[in-house]
C-alpha cells in the first residue's frame, strides 16, 4: 500500500535563497562586517607565525646575532596572543550575528506560517511544515550560529596562507596550488550533487514525519477498522525512504572526505621535492640555489598549516550543504499562497449566498469526484439553519466553504456580495466562526487559551463564556484560570483536559470571538447528551440575533431550528421548516424517524 501523494508546500530556487539570505546580512550589516574585519585581521596575525622560522633559517645560516633569533621569537609570541584574542572576539560576534539573524528567520517562518490558508497546510500535511519548522530551522540555526562563523574564518585563512605561499616563492606557491587540484575536483564532484541529495532527504523527512504524526493521531480510528497492518506497512514505506535518501547522502561524504583527506599532504609534498630540486640545482648568486631554505621550509610550514582551515571547511561542509537545503525550504514559505490581508472588500451585509457551488478534495490523483454537486442555498441573518443527512452526503465540506476554509471549484460562496475566501482574517473572524469535533488546547494557562479570541477579555467575561457552555469544572481547577493544561502550579499531579472539557473551551472560544455567523460542525458530539444539550441552549441564549448554521447527527437540533437543509450525495435535497418537512414524508422523515425508533417510515 502506498500512501496519498501530498501537495508539498513550496521550495525557494538557489536565486531566491541568494536574494534572502543578503537580505539578512543587510539587517545586521555592522556586524556583519565586524565579524568579516576581525577575522581577517586574525588570518593576518597568524600569518607570521610561520614566516619568521624561514627568516630565523637564513639569519642562522649567515651568521645572524642571538639577539636577532630572539626578536624573531618575540614577534611570533606577540602575534600569537593577537590571533587567539582576535579570533575569540570575532567568533563572539559571529555567534551573535548568527543568533540574531536566527531569531529573525524563526519569527518570520512563524509569521508566513500562519499566513498560510488552512487549505495549503491540509494538502501539504502538518509534518511538513513542522518539519521546516523545528529540523529545517534548527539546522539553519545550527549553521548561522557554528558552521558560518567556523567556514568564513577557514577560508579567509586559507586564502592569506596562499597569498602569504605566493609572496615567499612564486614558482613555490604554483606547486602548492597544483597540489590542491583533487580537492577542487572532490568539492566540485560533490556540490553538483549535494543540493538535490539534501532537498531529497528534507522532503522524504518531511513525509515520514507526516505519516507517523498521522498515523499516532488517528490510533484509535485505525484500531477500530482493523488497519494496523495497513498503517505499518505506510508507516515502513516512509521510513525506508527516509532511510534511503540519507544513505545517498552519506555515500556522497563517503568519495568526498577520504579524497580531501588524502590532497591535503599532496601541497607539501610538491613544495618539499620542488624546493629539494631548486635549492640543489643551482642557477642563484654564488652558485646558491633558486631559492632559499628559509622560503622552502616557511613555503611547507604554511601549506602545512593550510590543513587546519581545511579541515575546518570538510568538517562543516555537509551541515552547510543540509543547512542550505533546510533555508531553500524555510524561505520556501515565502512562495505558498497566503490568506488575504487588510484592505479588501467589505460585505455589504450578513447575507450568506451559495450559488451552483462544486467541490472536489485534492487526493494527490488525476481525477477527483466531487463532494458537492450544483448546490444553492440562502443563508438569511440571524436564522437558525440545521445541515442534516447521511454521512459522506457533503455537510461539513458545505461547511467548511461557509467558514471560507475552502474555494469552490465553481460557483460561489458569498457575504454580503464578497466571496467568504477573500475576506481578510480580521473580516472574516468577525463574520463567521467554525468549530468542528476537533479542538485544541495549547500548552498555556486557561485564560490564555481563551484570550486568543478575544485579547481584551476581561476574567469577568471569560467566566461568563465559561457559564454560557456549562464548563463549571473550570472552579475545581487547582489554580482556576491560572491553571496549565498537564501539571499543577507546584508542578506535581497531572491536570488534564479530555475531549469533552476542550470542547467546551472551544465553544467558549466562540462566546468571546461573539461572531455573526456560527458553524457548529458537530461541536458538540464529545458532550454527553444533557451537558450537549445545555450547551446548545447555551450558545442559543449568547448568540441571538446571530446566524447559527447546525452540521449535526442529532436530529433535536433540527427541530429546533428555523429550517433544515438535507444534504445527500453531495446535493441539498430538501430545505424546509422540521414539521413541513416531516409531513413532507421525504428523506428528511425518514431520518427523523429513525432517530425516534418509529418503524413506520416513509419507505
Amino acid at each position: 500500500m502506498t500512501a496519498v501523494k501530498k501537495a508539498h508546500l513550496p521550495v525557494a530556487e538557489p536565486p531566491q535563497v541568494r536574494r534572502a539570505a543578503v537580505r539578512l546580512i543587510r539587517q545586521d550589516g555592522r556586524a556583519f562586517a565586524a565579524a568579516i574585519a576581525l577575522n581577517a585581521l586574525a588570518a593576518a596575525a597568524g600569518l607570521v607565525g610561520p614566516w619568521l622560522p624561514g627568516s630565523v633559517i637564513n639569519t642562522v645560516r649567515a651568521g645572524g646575532l642571538v639577539a636577532t633569533v630572539d626578536r624573531y621569537a618575540l614577534v611570533i609570541l606577540l602575534c600569537s596572543a593577537a590571533q587567539l584574542v582576535l579570533a575569540r572576539y570575532a567568533r563572539l560576534v559571529g555567534h551573535r550575528f548568527g543568533e540574531r539573524t536566527s531569531a529573525r528567520i524563526r519569527e518570520q517562518l512563524v509569521d508566513r506560517a500562519l499566513a498560510l490558508p488552512a487549505p495549503v497546510v491540509e494538502r501539504a500535511g502538518t509534518g511538513d511544515l513542522a518539519a521546516r519548522g523545528t529540523t529545517d530551522v534548527s539546522a539553519v540555526s545550527t549553521a548561522l550560529r557554528d558552521a558560518g562563523p567556523d567556514v568564513f574564518i577557514a577560508a579567509v585563512q586559507a586564502l592569506f596562507i596562499l597569498g602569504a605561499v605566493f609572496v615567499l616563492d612564486p614558482l613555490l606557491g604554483g606547486c602548492g596550488v597544483l597540489g590542491l587540484l583533487g580537492i577542487w575536483f572532490a568539492t566540485r564532484w560533490y556540490l553538483r550533487r549535494a543540493p538535490a541529495a539534501y532537498l531529497t532527504e528534507g522532503e522524504a523527512n518531511s513525509t515520514m514525519a507526516e505519516v507517523l504524526s498521522a498515523t499516532a493521531s488517528g490510533a484509535r480510528t485505525v484500531e477500530a477498522f482493523g488497519l494496523q497492518r495497513r498503517r505499518i506497512a505506510v508507516c515502513h514505506e516512509a521510513v525506508e525512504r527516509a532511510r534511503r535518501t540519507r544513505l545517498r547522502t552519506l555515500s556522497l561524504r563517503s568519495v568526498l572526505f577520504p579524497s580531501v583527506e588524502v590532497s591535503y599532504e599532496i601541497p607539501v609534498v610538491a613544495v618539499l621535492l620542488a624546493g629539494g630540486l631548486l635549492l640543489g640545482g643551482g642557477g642563484g648568486a654564488d652558485g646558491a640555489g633558486v631559492v632559499s631554505l628559509g622560503a622552502v621550509v616557511s613555503c611547507a610550514l604554511y601549506l602545512r598549516q593550510l590543513s587546519q582551515p581545511l579541515d575546518t571547511i570538510l568538517l562543516w561542509v555537509e551541515q552547510l550543504q543540509s543547512s542550505g537545503a533546510s533555508f531553500a525550504r524555510v524561505e520556501g514559505l515565502a512562495l505558498a499562497p497566503s490568506t488575504p490581508q487588510c484592505g479588501g472588500p467589505t460585505p455589504s451585509d450578513d447575507r450568506i449566498a451559495v450559488e451552483g457551488v462544486w467541490y472536489a478534495y485534492e487526493n494527490g490523483r488525476a481525477e477527483s469526484r466531487d463532494v458537492l454537486r450544483g448546490v444553492d442555498l440562502t443563508v438569511r441573518p440571524g436564522e437558525r439553519l440545521a445541515v442534516v443527512g447521511p454521512s459522506g452526503a457533503g455537510k461539513s465540506t458545505l461547511g467548511r466553504l461557509l467558514a471560507g476554509a475552502d474555494r469552490p471549484r465553481a460557483g460561489s460562496v458569498t457575504v454580503g456580495g464578497v466571496p467568504i475566501a477573500d475576506l481578510d482574517p480580521g473580516q472574516l473572524r468577525r463574520q463567521v466562526v467554525l468549530v468542528t469535533q476537533e479542538h485544541h488546547v495549547f500548552t498555556d494557562t486557561i485564560r490564555d487559551n481563551l484570550l486568543i479570541a478575544a485579547p481584551g477579555a476581561t476574567d469577568e467575561e471569560i467566566r461568563a463564556a465559561l457559564d454560557a457552555v456549562g464548563a463549571d469544572w473550570i472552579e475545581d481547577l487547582p489554580d482556576g484560570l491560572d491553571t496549565v493544561p498537564g501539571a499543577t502550579a507546584t508542578g506535581a499531579g497531572d491536570v488534564r483536559i479530555d475531549g469533552a472539557r476542550a470542547q467546551q473551551l472551544a465553544l467558549a472560544r466562540v462566546v468571546l470571538a461573539d461572531p455573526h455567523t456560527l458553524i457548529l460542525d458537530e461541536a458538540t458530539a464529545l458532550l454527553d447528551p444533557a451537558t450537549a444539550r445545555h450547551a446548545e441552549r447555551a450558545l442559543a441564549a449568547v448568540l441571538e440575533g446571530r446566524t447559527v448554521i447546525a452540521i449535526a447527527h442529532r436530529l433535536d437540533t433540527a427541530r429546533d431550528a428555523d429550517r433544515v437543509a438535507v444534504m445527500d450525495d453531495g446535493r441539498l435535497t430538501e430545505l424546509g421548516t422540521h414539521d413541513t418537512l416531516v409531513a413532507a414524508g421525504g428523506p428528511y422523515a425518514e431520518l427523523w424517524h429513525s432517530w425516534h425508533g418509529d418503524p413506520h417510515t416513509s419507505r
